[in-house]
């Protein structure tokens, strides 16, 4: 299931990884992660920078952006199970402004288990191929977060 979100009433900002992700947090804590496109905020020390495009997180490492004040403006952020090969080369020339962004059960990282696209602290779109985990992401944030698909339908 995919899901959009575009305020909440329910956290504070959901362009905060510790705010979007904590209902589905526990589940996630043994995945690499993959990050690319990003525009960001923050004033903790991270292991993301602007001196590359693309980063390969472990799970601590990872937990260290999660735990941290960062906002994602923009970007987009793939769980994938470990040690998963992946074509850096492609994944690096992703762009969250992809149509494909919008299309459902689509994701621009192959194997993604999980991914969010962050868009201009406007939208968050988070796709889900595991059904329990989408089922708890929706009922923690209950109509707050849309159907991508029916969202994409009225606009």
């Amino acid at each position: 299931m995919n899901w959009i979100i575009r305020s909440t009433k329910i956290v504070k900002l959901h362009t905060n990884l510790n705010e979007i992700l904590r209902p589905v947090w526990e589940d996630l804590k043994e995945y690499d992660w993959i990050l690319t496109d990003l525009d960001f905020i923050s004033d903790d020390t991270i292991p993301i920078h602007f001196d590359q495009d693309t980063f390969i997180l472990n799970t601590k490492q990872f937990e260290i952006l999660f735990n941290s004040r960062t906002q994602i403006i923009w970007g987009i952020i793939s769980a994938v199970p470990k040690n998963t090969e992946l074509n850096l080369n492609l994944i690096s020339k992703l762009s969250a402004e992809d149509m494909a962004v919008w299309e459902n059960d689509k994701f621009l990282i192959e194997k993604s288990y999980l991914e969010i696209i962050a868009f201009d602290s406007s939208y968050t779109i988070i796709k889900f191929t595991d059904g329990k985990l989408s089922s708890k992401f929706k009922e923690y944030f209950k109509d707050q977060a849309l159907e991508l698909e029916k969202y994409i339908s009225k606009n």
